[in-house]
C-alpha cells in the first residue's frame, strides 16, 4: 500500500511541473535536484526609457553553473514580443557568431562588458522599436528568460482623416498614423496620457486592436457626468468591419518644424509650393506634435499641414489662442482652393531657415485666416 501511495504522489508531482505556452513555443521548466548546469537571467526591472534616433542598451545578465562553463556554448537570443503574443528575432550569439535580423540589422550591437553579460545596444532607435523584449540565454539544455520594457518619450495625439470621424478600420487607422510620422499608441501609452489630463470625447483605434477614449472631465455626452474619469474601453473590435477613429504616438524629430513666415495667406497648393521653395515639405500632424513637444514650439497662428488640415501649437495658453491649456488646436479641414491660411514647414536639416519663426511673441497674437473659423478646435491634447 505504501508502494502504490508512493507511485500517486509522484505522478501528481510531475504532472504539475508548470509550462508556458505561447501560441505553439513551449517554454519547458527544468526541474533539478542541485543547481549544477543551471542557468539564471537578470534583467532591470521596469522600463529603459529613450526617444526616437537615441541609443538604449537593453540590460541582461546571467550566472550559470559550473562558472567554468565553455562560453563558446552560451547561446543568447533577443526577441520583441507583441501583444498578441507574436515573436519577432531580434540577435541571437552563440559563442563568437551572431546575427542581427530584419529592420535590427546595422543597429543591434552586444554589450559585452564582461563575461556575463548578454545586454545589447539598440542605436537609431525607431517608433516601431517601443515594446516588449525577451533576453533568453541558453547553456546546453538549460535556459533562463528574462523581460526588458522599452519605452519612448513621445505625445499622444488622436487622429481622423478629411472624410470625417469613425471612418478607419484598424488597418486603415494604422496607414493614417503611419501617414502623419506616428504609430498606433498602446493601451499603456494613452493611460499615461490621461493621466497627464488628455480629454477626448470620441473613440479610437489602439495597437493592440482594442478601442478606446480617454476621459478626464466626466460629461454627459462623454459617458453621462455620473460615470469616474478613466480610459472607457470598448473591447477588442472587428478589425476589418468596425470604424472609428485613432490614437497616434509620435516621437522626437529627425528635423525641425517651423512657421513659414509670409506677407500674405496662401492656399493649399500654394503652401505646398512655398515650403518647396524653401527648402522643405508641408509638416504632417504627427511632425508638428513632435515639435510642441520636443522643439517647444509655440505659434498663435492657423497654418496648413500636409493632411489639409489648419491647426497650431500652444504651449503658453492665452486667451485669444484658443482657452486655456496648451495643447495642438485643431481648426479643421477647410477647402483647399479658396481658404487662405500661413503653413507649417518641416525641414530634415538643423540649419534654420531665413522664414522660420518658431516660438511665441508673434506680432499677429491670434490664431486667424481668412474665413471663418471651425468651433471643433482641440482644448489640449497633452504630452506624455
Amino acid at each position: 500500500m505504501f508502494f502504490v501511495i508512493a507511485l500517486l504522489v509522484s505522478a501528481l508531482t510531475v504532472s504539475s511541473l508548470p509550462t508556458d505556452t505561447y501560441q505553439g513555443r513551449k517554454k519547458v521548466v527544468h526541474v533539478l535536484e542541485d543547481d549544477t548546469g543551471a542557468v539564471i537571467v537578470q534583467t532591470a526591472p521596469g522600463k529603459v526609457v529613450t526617444h526616437r534616433g537615441g541609443s538604449i542598451t537593453l540590460p541582461c545578465r546571467f550566472h550559470h553553473e559550473p562558472e567554468d562553463t565553455d562560453p563558446e556554448r552560451i547561446r543568447i537570443k533577443w526577441t520583441k514580443v507583441t501583444d498578441s503574443l507574436q515573436f519577432e528575432d531580434v540577435f541571437v550569439a552563440l559563442g563568437r557568431q551572431q546575427r542581427v535580423f530584419g529592420a535590427y540589422k546595422g543597429r543591434v550591437f552586444p554589450v559585452y562588458s564582461e563575461a556575463n553579460d548578454a545586454s545589447v545596444i539598440i542605436q537609431n532607435v525607431t517608433l516601431d522599436d517601443y515594446g516588449r523584449y525577451e533576453c533568453e540565454v541558453t547553456n546546453d539544455m538549460e535556459d533562463d528568460t528574462g523581460i526588458v520594457n522599452l519605452d519612448l518619450e513621445g505625445v499622444v495625439f488622436p487622429y481622423y482623416p478629411s472624410e470625417g470621424r469613425y471612418k478607419l478600420n484598424y488597418h486603415q487607422a494604422e496607414d493614417a498614423c503611419k501617414q502623419q510620422d506616428a504609430i498606433l499608441a498602446s493601451h499603456s501609452q494613452l493611460h499615461k496620457a490621461w493621466l497627464e489630463g488628455l480629454d477626448w470625447c470620441n473613440a479610437g483605434w489602439l495597437e493592440d486592436g482594442s478601442v478606446q477614449y480617454p476621459i478626464s472631465h466626466p460629461r454627459e455626452q462623454c459617458g453621462r457626468r455620473d460615470t469616474p474619469a478613466g480610459v472607457r474601453n470598448y473591447g477588442y473590435r472587428h478589425k476589418e468591419d468596425e470604424r472609428y477613429d485613432a490614437f497616434c504616438f509620435t516621437s522626437k524629430l529627425s528635423g525641425r518644424v517651423y512657421y513659414l513666415k509670409r506677407s500674405k495667406k496662401v492656399n493649399y497648393a500654394e503652401a505646398t509650393k512655398v515650403c518647396t521653395r524653401d527648402g522643405a515639405v508641408v509638416a504632417n500632424v504627427g511632425q508638428l506634435y513632435a515639435a510642441w513637444k520636443f522643439q517647444l514650439l509655440d505659434r498663435c497662428e492657423a497654418g496648413w499641414l500636409e493632411d489639409g488640415s489648419i491647426r497650431y501649437p500652444i504651449v503658453n495658453p492665452r486667451s485669444r489662442c484658443g482657452g486655456s491649456h496648451p495643447g495642438v488646436r485643431h481648426l479643421g479641414f477647410p477647402d483647399k482652393k479658396f481658404r487662405l491660411y500661413g503653413v507649417y514647414c518641416f525641414r530634415k536639416t538643423d540649419d534654420e531657415p531665413a522664414g522660420a519663426v518658431d516660438m511665441t511673441n508673434s506680432p499677429m497674437d491670434g490664431a486667424r485666416g481668412r474665413g471663418n473659423r471651425s468651433s471643433n478646435s482641440l482644448n489640449a491634447t497633452l504630452v506624455i
